[in-house]
């Protein structure tokens, strides 16, 4: 089974390559530029070479890996069509993602050498996440980003890998008020940064990561309707989110304002139609912060709507893949930390993208893998690295398992 799976996941590095080569030698036949032509060469070697060379150093779950570098790629592609300036930074983030997923991957493998350090990791992850109120700025009603010496950045996206370690590890160990004691601290300070998506995140993850530990419906569903509590005090609270409420519900009613955003984004989902207007055409810079927020109508306006769904599924196959490594982890440490990471990744997709089609509220958060942006990137893939360090555990235990059935 095993190399079955090595056998698709390397089979689909190489439609992804062939993808993107197309794609973007299609943008340099129509523009001729330079840039196009240097893009339509790296990227599908880049996504190719990353599967069959990461093969070599871990057992990585290939199929995963090749579902991650093509978001990865269609980002970068996206981005190219509406601002190149973007797509060049993309790629930069794009090998500092692949860089911190290697150094996830390692962290997996050897964390239980360091559980010493686990309070140290607390307390720099809090330190880390407070920073905002020394070196930040508001942005969109919300005060999550530091901006230091030229280099902005957004805490609240590393430390999700840090929170995931912790849970995961006291939970684990059947230690609840160490973890609720981090995580709860963790929500404080994104309440006062007003980072709510980011506070809604973090919370349930992990509830459900709870859930998935003790199997406690009770305390859960207590945590259920904690949530519906916060909501309904943070309407009354933040005016920020009374008026994202208002707009969801009507965002016509004020679309030269603050539902001029929303209302654009329809639209692009529906010009698009069903096949899309085509690569590099359509609106999308009508759209307000289209580079993060609203990529997802850009991709379905560009592409359509057949090739958005397409897309959705492809979150759900990495979620799928995630909890199918979760579930087959030797370890409750190793099986919690897999299933967290996945659990962040899908909450975080129906967030951003059920904003954008109108189904709940619009919340501040990234489409992983594919906004514009270095944090939201290079967490994205250092999450998708915390469950390929768990394959890699997997698929070790399970080589040694057959060595010994040799004998």
């Amino acid at each position: 089974m095993s190399r079955r799976r090595k056998a698709s996941g390397k089979g689909m590095a190489g439609s992804v390559a062939l993808f993107f080569f197309l794609a973007f030698m299609l943008l340099y036949l129509r523009d001729m530029k330079q840039e196009g032509l240097m893009l339509a060469i790296g990227v599908p070697v880049c996504t190719y070479l990353c599967t069959q060379v990461l093969g070599r150093i871990f057992h990585v779950d290939a199929l995963l890996l090749s579902l991650t570098n093509f978001l990865c790629g269609l980002g970068i592609l996206v981005l190219y069509t509406t601002r190149p300036t973007l797509a060049y930074h993309q790629v930069i983030y794009y090998g500092a993602g692949m860089a911190g997923m290697i150094g996830c991957i390692y962290v997996v493998r050897i964390f239980t050498s360091f559980r010493h350090l686990i309070w140290a990791i607390i307390l720099l992850s809090l330190g880390l996440l407070a920073l905002p109120f020394i070196g930040g700025r508001e942005i969109n009603g919300a005060w999550n980003w530091v901006f230091m010496g030229g280099v902005s950045f957004q805490p609240s996206e590393f430390v999700k890998i840090s929170l995931l370690l912790v849970t995961a590890f006291f939970m684990n160990r059947r230690r609840m008020l160490p973890w609720l004691f981090f995580a709860v601290s963790c929500l404080v300070l994104l309440m006062f940064q007003r980072d709510l998506g980011t506070a809604l995140l973090y919370y349930f993850t992990t509830l459900f990561l709870y859930y998935a530990s003790s199997a406690n419906l009770f305390v859960t569903g207590i945590g259920l309707a904690g949530a519906a509590g916060a909501a309904v005090m943070g309407y009354r609270m933040f005016a920020h989110v009374r008026k994202r409420v208002a707009i969801w519900l009507n965002p016509f009613a004020d679309y030269e304002a603050g539902g001029y955003q929303i209302v654009q984004g329809l639209m692009a989902l529906a010009s698009g139609g069903l096949v899309g207007v085509g690569l590099g055409l359509g609106s999308p810079t009508a759209i307000p912060v289209y580079e993060t927020d609203f990529i997802f109508a850009v991709i379905c306006e560009q592409f359509g709507l057949i090739f958005g769904l397409c897309v959705l599924m492809i979150y759900a196959a990495i979620v799928w893949r995630g909890t199918t490594i979760a579930m087959a982890a030797r370890t409750g440490f190793h099986g919690l930390l897999a299933m967290g990471a996945s659990l962040m990744l899908g909450l975080q997709t129906f967030v951003i993208i059920g904003g954008v089609i109108k189904l709940i509220p619009l919340t501040g958060v990234t489409l992983p893998f594919v906004s514009s942006g270095g944090s939201s990137l290079v967490s994205s893939m250092c999450l998708t690295g915390l469950i390929q360090g768990v394959a890699s555990v997997n698929e070790d235990q399970w080589e040694a398992d057959e060595q010994l059935t040799m004998f």
